[in-house]
């Protein structure tokens, strides 16, 4: 009888119809596949029952998470030809079926569970959050927030560097990680018009970096909001530690309870993705009613491709259950219709798609080289989410699956002056 590793590459390849296009390296120590590929490998028949139970992206990450299966080689490159093993082909019902329906590959079928052992599935591994609803109520969103952000602060320093910011940065040039994002967060003050005096509020205002900057750099008035207490206690010691008592406040509030407006300017930076569709447009009334007329709002938040019926949108099953549980994405032209149906005036669009694409790459490389610290810190399945997460999120980036965009719409007046200069495109220095 052949191999573990040859058997799987043979029955894969029935099923997909096409060569198999990375190396696997089995339980028994048998590999197969292109030699000089990137290589998956099974440490045990429980990684392929994981796949075989939940067959596509979550059966992997599940088998991944729990440490059942690795990925040997260029990280980049075996996340690109696995994406290519689940994305149109792995959705190819039809094809399957068809595959299905010859009686050789339904014997190699059989073969493949009974090659992976007792026909139970394995429980998901505890990172895992199982949920059967998405309310984004506010208890609910409390604790997806809490599930993401209250992780250990210490373990976001080593992965996003002392800037503490996360979200995508701005790039120039020869830039740092840190560099590029002072670079975003003076972007997103020149863009709001920040001066002294002024009051701004930052809807999910992180570790407090926005808040800090706009404080120190511009002379306004922050208040920051958060639902994450660990966020809150962490931006509360620099705020103090930098002596801007006096100009910052981070509450532990959801942005739905902030009620002491009017503010000049409102910075969403990360946040609106954490909405929720059918919430967006009272998000967007509640930003518009909390400025003053005049007052301008900047919603930086990552968008994706629209579909063609928009009703078959699905979350992305492994983001759900381990990353951003009830996260949503939209098209950047929902974003626009419902900011402009709560009364906003959209001035300026820009795409920073690539820029998140490279600051992404670096938070990687950032955990890869502090890796054993990072285990330390939150155990190694928290570390091999994080991994995975940000190294496919780079690549969709990449591959213009997915974008992130900044928006600046203003609260108009009746009398129809915005306030905004005729050439908008000021805040980049003239370019």
């Amino acid at each position: 009888m052949a191999d573990a590793a040859s058997r799987l590459v043979s029955v894969a390849e029935r099923l997909l119809g096409a060569p198999w296009p990375v190396r696997i390296k089995a339980w028994d120590g048998s590999q197969a596949g292109p030699p000089n590929a990137p290589a998956l490998v099974l440490r045990n028949r429980r990684a392929l029952r994981r796949v075989l139970f939940k067959p596509g992206e979550v059966g992997l990450a599940r088998a991944w998470v729990a440490g059942d299966l690795e990925l040997e080689g260029d990280l980049y490159v075996a996340l690109e030809a696995v994406a290519e093993l689940i994305g149109d082909r792995g959705h190819d019902a039809g094809g399957v079926l068809s595959a299905l329906r010859d009686p050789a590959v339904r014997r190699a079928v059989r073969e493949l569970v009974r090659l992976a052992g007792p026909p139970l599935p394995p429980a998901p591994p505890p990172e895992e959050v199982r949920r059967s609803r998405h309310l984004h109520t506010r208890r609910s969103d409390k604790q997806a927030i809490s599930h993401h952000y209250d992780v250990g602060n210490d373990f976001y320093e080593l992965v996003l560097g002392p800037s503490m910011v996360y979200s995508c940065a701005y790039w120039q040039e020869g830039g740092t990680l840190e560099s590029a994002q002072r670079d975003k967060l003076e972007l997103v003050c020149a863009k709001l018009g920040l001066r002294e005096g002024r009051r701004l509020l930052d809807v999910g205002c992180g570790w407090g970096s926005m808040a800090l900057h706009a404080a120190r750099e511009h002379g306004v008035h922050v208040v920051g909001v958060t639902i994450s207490e660990e966020q809150a206690a962490y931006a509360r010691e620099r705020v103090a530690a930098e002596g801007l008592t006096d100009r910052v406040e981070i509450r532990v509030q959801d942005y739905r309870d902030v009620a002491d407006g009017p503010y000049d300017a409102i910075s969403s930076i990360g946040m609106a993705e954490h909405v929720g569709a059918e919430n967006y447009l009272e998000y967007a009334r509640d930003l518009y009613a909390l400025l003053c007329p005049g007052g301008r709002l900047l919603n930086h938040q990552i968008g994706r491709r629209p579909l063609q019926d928009e009703s078959s949108y699905q979350l992305n099953g492994f983001i759900d259950a381990y990353v951003f549980p009830d996260g949503e994405l939209a098209p950047i032209g929902t974003t626009v219709t419902q900011l402009e149906r709560a009364g906003f005036e959209v001035r300026d669009v820009e795409a920073l798609r690539e820029h998140y694409a490279l600051t992404l790459r670096q938070w990687v490389a950032n955990l890869e080289a502090q890796w054993d610290r990072a285990v330390r810190l939150v155990g190694p399945g928290r570390a091999r989410v994080w991994r995975l997460y940000m190294a496919a999120s780079a690549l969709a980036f990449e591959r213009n699956d997915i974008g992130v965009n900044q928006v600046l719409a203003v609260r108009t007046p009746e009398a129809g002056t915005s306030g905004l200069p005729l050439r908008p495109r000021t805040w980049h220095g003239g370019k």
